[in-house]
């Protein structure tokens, strides 16, 4: 496992397993159904167990299917992580459908129930980044930006940015460097 310190503030890269991050909360880049799925969100279900499921049915079952850019917050079951908070982030499709905006309030929507619920320590995904193609060098500065602002505003205390392979790594490191200098 990689991990570098980005930033003036308590802000790490990693380049390693989510699941197993020892912190309060992880991110889930969830599907509207919070029904489990391929990538991190596949992981994440596997990790937590079939209770994460149930808790995601319960979810939609009361409010529906979770819009673009909103979070909800689960336990985190048989996670290390006490709370799983999942987003969806948006599906790119060219730019054309406000997708650089619905990415930015994913990762606000996740910092606000990190507020909320009063976590100090979170670890999030590179939202979007999968199986929904958001461009890495797009989404980079949006991310890093807009966890670098809830680091400023005291919204939380540590965050984690795990990055699931080397080049999605190198991309946000360089925008790391770029962001920080």
């Amino acid at each position: 496992m990689d991990k570098i310190r980005i930033g003036p503030e308590n802000f790490y890269l990693v380049h390693g397993d989510i699941t197993k991050a020892k912190v309060d909360a992880i991110v889930n880049a969830a599907n509207p159904q919070l029904a489990g799925g391929g990538g991190v969100d596949g992981a994440i279900h596997r990790a937590a167990g079939p209770d994460l499921l149930k808790a995601g049915q319960e979810i939609v079952a009361k409010q529906g299917f979770l819009a673009t850019g909103e979070a909800v917050i689960t336990p985190g079951f048989n996670l290390y992580a006490r709370h799983v908070i999942h987003t969806v982030g948006p599906i790119w499709q060219g730019g054309r459908n406000r997708e650089k905006e619905l990415l930015k309030k994913a990762y606000f929507s996740c910092l606000k129930l990190a507020y909320d619920y009063k976590i100090k320590t979170i670890a999030f995904p590179a939202i979007s980044c999968g199986v929904y193609g958001f461009p890495l060098d797009l989404a980079a500065p949006i991310a890093l930006d807009a966890l670098n602002e809830g680091l400023k505003n005291k919204w939380i205390q540590e965050i984690y940015f795990y990055l699931y392979n080397k080049e999605v790594f190198r991309v946000f490191l360089e925008e790391a460097k770029r962001l920080f200098k």
